[in-house]
């Protein structure tokens, strides 16, 4: 089955060797994305619920592009420097979803590319 490269200039572009998102059949694996502002590369601020907002945004922008939205994911991966913030997660993420919510994991993790505090990577299955 052939893949198809999905590139937006409304999300960051790839900081490495990896693609915005990779579509295969229906479905589209979102790589992980950082709360980096597409326009200037850099961390939109220290505060965690605005990176976490800029990381739907980015998410959203990805999915868009790929001819969904963020409705269409099956499948949610969050990664925290701080599960204390796991609350404002689930807060911010009930306004970019509504139910039926994805599957979800949240993981702990030491240390995030650039400092960021939250990344979060999808799988989203598009109709037909």
């Amino acid at each position: 089955m052939a893949r198809e490269i999905i590139q937006t200039d409304k999300a960051p572009a790839a900081i490495g060797t990896y693609s915005q998102a990779v579509k295969v059949g229906s479905t589209v694996y979102l790589s992980g994305q950082i709360p980096l502002v597409p326009e200037t590369m850099e961390l939109v601020g220290d505060a965690a619920e605005a990176q976490i907002r800029r990381v739907f945004d980015n998410l959203s922008a990805v999915a868009e592009a790929a001819g969904g939205s963020l409705a269409d994911v099956a499948k949610l991966n969050i990664f925290l420097t701080d599960l204390t913030h796991f609350p404002l997660v689930n807060e911010i993420m009930a306004n970019y979803l509504q139910q039926p919510y994805p599957a979800r994991a949240a993981i702990g993790v030491a240390a995030l590319p650039k400092g960021a505090q939250v990344e979060m990577d999808a799988v989203m299955e598009l109709d037909g």
